[in-house]
C-alpha cells in the first residue's frame, strides 16, 4: 500500500487508529410469501423499504444471502431503463438478443416484431446502436420487448417513472391487457397507488426489509397512505410560528374524510378541509380560500366563502373555524396540494397569510362500487374526474 493509502486509512479508521466498526444491515430479512400464476402483485413501501432488492432477488440478479427463491416459468425482467441492451448494437439487433435470452425462437421474435417497434414507436432509429438512443427511446423499447415476447412472469421497477405521462399510460394498459387477457403474472412496484390498485389484485407493502402487510391491492394501499398520514392531513402551528398578521393569524389545518383525519381518501366520498385561526382585532371583514393542486403544481380549482352574508360582515376577535367541504367523485387518483388563505374582503384586499402545502392527500380509486369509474379498468387521464350527469335517448 502507497503512504497516501496508510494515512487516509489510518484517518478513516479514527484517531486511536482501530478498524473501522461496521453495522450489519438487511436489506431484506424474514420476508415468505407466495405468488401464483396469473397473479398481479404489487410491492409498496418507501424508500429505503427493500422493494428494489426484492424485485432484484426474484429475477435472480441478486443472490439471496439466506432461504431461497423458487420461479416456475419465464420471466422478463425491467429493473432500470436498458436492463439486457447490448449499447453497441442495433434496436433491432437488441430486440433479437433479448428474445433470445428469454428462450423465444427467431420465428417467435419474428411474429412480435413489428408490435414490439410500433409500441416503441422506434422504427425510424430501429438501425441505430441503442447508446445513441435518449432515455425514453430505451425506455420504451425496453418495456415493449419485456411484454410483447410474452414471458410467463414480467416484473416491472418504479422504472416506468422515467417515461412522460402517455407512455406511462400504454405501459399501465398493456400490463393489464398481459395479467388479464393472457394470465400471465405481473409484480409491479410503484410509489402510484392508484396504479397499484388499477392493474393488481393483490399487493405486499414492505417497511425497514419485512413485510408489513399482504392481501388486496385496495387494503394495502390504504394502510401504506394511512402510515404517518398524520404528517399529511393534519398542521398546527404554535403561537410564535403562526403564519399571519396583526389582523389574523393560523392555527391549524387538516383534512377529514368520514369523520376521521386521513390524507388517504376514497375518491367516491365527499372531504372536508378544515382550518382554524385567530382573529386578533374587531372589525376585521375576513375572507377565507383553499386552493388545490396536483402533484405537479398545476392549479385544480380555487373555492373560498365568497358569497357567505355571515361571514362577510365585521368580525370580533376570537377563535374561528372555516370548512370546506368537497364533493366525492370530483378529483381524479393522484396526490392534491391544498394551500389556505385568509385575506381581507374590503374596503382593499389585503392577504394576512397564505401558507402552501398546508396539508396533502392522495386520492385512491379501488374500483368499487359508486366511483365515477364504473367497470372501466382502463387509466382514465385528467387531473379532475367529475360526477356529470349523462342520459341517452333514441331517436330512430
Amino acid at each position: 500500500m502507497s503512504s497516501i493509502g496508510r494515512r487516509a486509512t489510518k484517518l478513516l479508521r479514527g484517531k486511536g487508529g482501530d478498524e473501522p466498526k461496521y453495522q450489519e444491515f438487511w436489506a431484506l430479512k424474514d420476508i415468505s410469501f407466495e405468488i401464483r400464476k396469473g397473479d398481479r402483485v404489487g410491492v409498496v413501501g418507501r424508500n429505503g423499504a427493500g422493494k428494489s432488492t426484492l424485485l432484484k432477488v426474484l429475477s435472480r440478479v441478486t443472490a439471496p444471502t439466506s432461504g431461497r427463491v423458487e420461479v416456475t416459468g419465464r420471466m422478463a425482467s425491467l429493473l432500470e431503463v436498458g436492463t439486457g441492451f447490448h449499447p453497441e448494437l442495433t434496436g433491432r439487433e437488441n430486440i433479437f438478443l433479448n428474445g433470445a435470452i428469454l428462450g423465444m425462437t427467431r420465428k417467435e421474435i419474428l411474429c412480435n416484431f413489428d408490435a414490439i417497434v410500433d409500441f416503441a414507436a422506434v422504427e425510424t432509429f430501429l438501425d441505430t446502436p441503442v447508446k445513441r438512443f435518449s432515455s425514453g427511446m430505451y425506455l420504451r423499447l425496453a418495456f415493449a420487448v419485456a411484454a410483447f415476447l410474452q414471458p410467463d412472469i414480467l416484473v416491472v421497477d418504479e422504472v416506468l417513472a422515467v417515461g412522460d405521462a402517455e407512455f406511462q399510460r400504454k405501459c399501465l394498459g398493456k400490463m393489464e391487457e398481459v395479467s388479464k387477457a393472457g394470465g400471465r403474472t405481473v409484480v409491479f412496484i410503484s410509489h402510484d397507488m392508484g396504479a397499484v390498485n388499477r392493474l393488481c389484485s393483490k399487493a405486499i407493502l414492505l417497511r425497514e426489509g419485512k413485510i408489513q402487510a399482504i392481501g388486496e391491492a385496495s387494503a394495502v394501499t390504504s394502510e401504506y397512505l394511512s402510515d404517518g398520514a398524520e404528517d399529511l392531513a393534519q398542521r398546527t402551528w404554535g403561537e410564535s410560528a403562526a403564519p399571519g398578521d396583526t389582523t389574523a393569524k393560523l392555527a391549524s389545518v387538516k383534512v377529514i374524510q368520514n369523520d376521521v383525519r386521513t390524507s388517504s381518501i376514497d375518491i367516491r366520498h365527499p372531504l372536508a378541509i378544515e382550518m382554524e385561526y385567530n382573529v386578533l382585532r374587531d372589525g376585521a371583514q375576513l375572507m377565507c380560500g383553499f386552493s388545490f393542486f396536483d402533484a405537479a403544481g398545476t392549479a385544480l380549482f380555487v373555492s373560498a366563502d365568497f358569497d357567505d352574508p355571515e361571514w362577510a360582515r365585521p368580525r370580533k376577535a376570537g377563535t374561528y373555524r372555516s370548512v370546506c367541504k368537497v364533493p366525492g367523485n370530483l378529483f381524479s387518483e393522484g396526490f392534491v396540494r391544498v394551500a389556505v388563505e385568509v385575506s381581507t374582503r374590503s374596503p382593499v384586499y389585503e392577504i394576512h397569510f397564505i401558507v402552501f402545502d398546508a396539508v396533502s392527500f392522495q386520492v385512491v380509486d379501488a374500483n368499487e362500487p359508486g366511483s365515477v369509474r364504473g367497470n372501466w379498468g382502463r387509466p382514465i387521464p385528467g387531473v379532475m374526474r367529475p360526477a356529470c350527469t349523462w342520459a341517452t335517448t333514441a331517436i330512430g
